[in-house]
């Protein structure tokens, strides 16, 4: 049994050293490709008609801020449409109405459109109002955005050709400073885009549109095969598709759209679950594609390490379940050789603080306050081990579920409470809350244990698999109590 626990520990951290330690492999080709930016058009006309699509599905206390933030865009407004894709079944109907009533009289092309059937989802919204957009460009955004007024000539500019197909700029955040659960948001993100977004367009490998705070070229769309809802990431799904038919994208790392991130645990937790089911969803439908093309084998290799990390959740999860017995064994038993090999892996440890530091160092002055909160970021991820292990299984065997949106607080300052949100007051916490809480109290046997045979090395993973555990279901459970107490 010892030596099936410790192959099954290696094999774990081999999965997860591999995805980790590319890492240092993007920050080679940030190196590398560090004066390929993208080329820019300042001499281009704003003659280009432009549809902006906005789908809400129930956004009461925010449909009105993005709906105004929209018209405040500087751009002729006979060259621009608004499409509000509104799929709400509650008051915001009513809000959206009356805004749009008084846009329009101010003169501007704005219309509510309604379906009887939320057939699709998000992606079905934004498909059913391409049928009608009469922009050659589609600019999208969501409801929990708020684009500045040079957003459409910020990026227009950049479609200097008729192969560039979208756009993306990167997420701003409007309430980093909210909590201490946004601020970690705020770096895992800031990885994404300053790193992986950045890094992969200068590169030449394929990018993904995230969903909102982008604009499209109509006919890629159209030549993409359209929006498709048969997996929970339409965004990541169109990209590759698109890419795949010859497009170009464009990354502006230094242009961003702010946001608003969750700052409720339940509500974050629904989200990664979406993420990271599409995500592998969009791998089984892509993947043989992407390998079947003739693509160079080097943007085949990084599309596959591009859909594919989410797999190491169950790897998280499994070396958290395996680190407990671990400290038992290396005290009882002759296998010395096999904790001095395991000592390499700290190199996924390394290659994941390197690839963080430079995405806040980038773009931050204050970097060093950023990153400090790494080791908090890393014990949240494991923390949302089961979480996402979950979304993994279920994309992996073809479990369809609903598209669940994440709830908009309107949460900026540090005085605004998202616990009058009815939404949220409608939403259960989810059972892996209390998976997640006996994984912590068990987490803490190795905490002890590490203690007790003074195994320094080991005790900050044992510590971070604990607190991990223990902080996101103390979280989903305050959260949701919390709420209920104040319904």
């Amino acid at each position: 049994m010892d030596q099936f626990i410790l192959i099954s520990y290696i094999c774990a951290l081999s999965v997860l050293m591999i995805f980790s330690s590319h890492g240092f492999v993007m920050l080679y080709f940030k190196k590398k490709y560090e004066d390929n930016n993208p080329k820019r058009n300042d001499d281009q006309e704003n003659d280009k008609a432009v549809t902006v699509q906005l789908p809400l599905y129930n956004e009461y206390y925010v449909a009105e801020r993005l709906i105004n933030a929209i018209c405040d865009i500087d751009y002729p407004k006979e060259k621009l449409e608004i499409q509000v894709l509104d799929d709400s079944t509650d008051e915001t109907v009513d809000v959206v109405a009356r805004v749009v009533k008084e846009k329009q009289a101010l003169g501007f092309d704005i219309k509510q459109v309604r379906r009887e059937k939320r057939t699709g989802f998000k992606a079905g919204a934004l498909k059913e109002g391409l049928k009608t957009a009469k922009g050659e460009f589609v600019a999208i955004f969501d409801a929990d955005f708020l684009p500045t007024k040079d957003f459409l000539k910020s990026t227009l500019i950049y479609f200097n050709n008729p192969k560039i197909g979208l756009v993306q700029t990167r997420w701003e955040h409007l309430n980093e400073n909210y909590s201490l659960l946004t601020k970690i948001q705020a770096l895992a993100l800031n990885g994404h885009f300053v790193i992986e977004q950045s890094v992969r367009n200068k590169a030449g490998f394929f990018i993904n549109f995230n969903g909102t705070g982008g604009v499209w070229r109509k006919s890629c769309i159209i030549d993409a095969g359209n929006w498709q809802a048969d997996t929970l990431t339409e965004d990541l799904d169109l990209s590759y598709r698109a890419q795949l038919k010859g497009w170009n994208f464009i990354f502006l790392r230094d242009y961003t759209t702010p946001a608003e991130l969750p700052s409720e645990m339940n509500a974050l937790k629904a989200q990664q679950f979406r993420w990271t089911k599409g995500a592998i969803e969009t791998a089984k439908k892509l993947l043989p594609e992407v390998w079947r093309s003739g693509l160079p084998l080097r943007i085949k290799l990084q599309s596959t390490f591009h859909l594919s990390s989410n797999i190491v959740f169950p790897f998280i999860l499994l070396a958290g379940i395996l680190n407990v017995p671990l400290i038992f064994i290396k005290n009882s038993g002759p296998y010395n050789h096999f904790f001095n090999f395991m000592s390499i892996f700290v190199i996924a440890f390394i290659s994941s603080f390197m690839f963080y530091l430079h995405a806040q160092k980038d773009v931050y002055k204050d970097w060093r306050k950023k990153i400090a909160l790494f080791p908090l970021f890393m014990a949240g991820s494991m923390g949302f081990a089961v979480n996402n292990t979950r979304a993994v299984v279920e994309g992996l065997f073809n479990k369809k579920s609903e598209f669940v949106r994440t709830p908009k607080f309107k949460v900026v300052k540090n005085t605004d409470s998202f616990f009058h949100n009815k939404y949220l007051k409608k939403t259960k916490v989810d059972p892996s809350a209390f998976v997640e809480l006996a994984l912590a109290a068990y987490c803490f046997i190795g905490v002890a244990a590490s203690v007790y045979f003074l195994e320094i090395a080991a005790l900050p993973f044992q510590l971070m698999f604990f607190f991990g555990f223990g902080c996101v279901s103390y979280l989903s459970l305050k959260h949701s109590i919390f709420k209920k107490n104040r319904t």
